[in-house]
């Protein structure tokens, strides 16, 4: 009851799955991922030691074929499972086991493999290989586009309920510390794949970096602006005085502080205009209620 595709962005060292399904929480049991490694969506009568067990055998140098022969020979249950693999290099691979209801089947292409089971039809795993090889930019819009086109095309036939986004990257998850870049879940919802692309817009806002062609020096008209609008917000209690001196910085440190968008703050005299909408945004919303 789910349709997923693993992905590989070999420019940016990214592997990622999204999956959706007619399941509670599907991002608990489909997508698994490592880093410098591959990524296992296992789904079906799932399987969930694929996860760990076809991720060892990959860093232990093996094929994406070979790792899913592997697991397939260890499994009793076989006919009953589902399972795309990507590796970091060579071929992707799936498998559609014999009692895996219809609509059932997978297509690979040079850096995805698509799958799914209990699809309205085929179109789905075909359009979601077409719009992924037809999409450009970063690999977790991509994965969403082609889960997005995937259900429009008739999705999984007993509809919808959760979806998943899992993009690992070396030393990509916050603060460096792990390889988790993007895992964001939609447990149970009536459009999970909406919601999802909703969480991935506020993962961008919170988590990526400012991009180089959104950064302003403050000026005398933005720091006049800043203390104007930090005045709304409560953060600044002096009188607007165009130059952004100590007291401002504070006081939109603070702001920045409160709503979580640390990744985009600068100590000196710039900015991210990102953030500067958001401000302008709440003050908006303030002022309106």
């Amino acid at each position: 009851m789910t349709y997923s595709i693993v992905a590989r962005d070999l420019t940016r060292g990214e592997i990622g799955i999204a999956v959706q399904s007619k399941f509670l929480s599907v991002g608990a049991v489909v997508p698994w991922a490592k880093a410098g490694v591959g990524a296992i969506a296992t789904q079906a009568l799932a399987n969930t030691s694929y996860g760990p067990r076809g991720l060892e055998h990959l860093a232990a140098g093996h094929s994406a074929e070979e790792t899913l022969d592997y697991l397939l020979a260890h499994d009793e249950g076989q006919a009953d499972r589902q399972v795309g693999i990507i590796g970091l290099t060579g071929k992707p691979t799936t498998f559609t086991g014999k009692r895996c209801f219809n609509w059932a089947g997978g297509l690979v292409g040079e850096h995805y493999a698509c799958q799914g089971n209990i699809l309205v039809s085929g179109d789905t795993v075909q359009t979601m290989a077409h719009t992924f090889e037809g999409t450009q930019g970063l690999l977790c819009d991509r994965l969403l586009a082609a889960l997005a086109a995937g259900q429009a095309a008739g999705g999984d036939g007993r509809g919808q309920q959760s979806a998943a986004l899992l993009v690992v990257k070396e030393h990509g998850g916050y603060g460096g510390y792990t390889d988790r870049f993007i895992d964001l879940r939609v447990d149970d919802h009536q459009t999970p794949i909406e919601e999802l692309k909703r969480l991935l817009e506020l993962h961008k806002l919170y988590l990526f970096p400012p991009n180089p062609e959104d950064i302003l020096t403050i000026d005398t008209s933005l720091a006049y602006e800043l203390q104007q609008l930090l005045t709304i917000t409560g953060d600044y209690h002096n009188t607007p005085s165009k130059h952004y001196d100590e007291t401002t910085r504070e006081a939109f440190r603070a702001f920045s502080g409160r709503e979580n968008l640390e990744e985009r703050w600068f100590e000196d005299k710039r900015l991210d205009t990102v953030v500067l909408n958001f401000l302008r945004q709440k003050v908006q919303e303030q002022s309106a209620s």
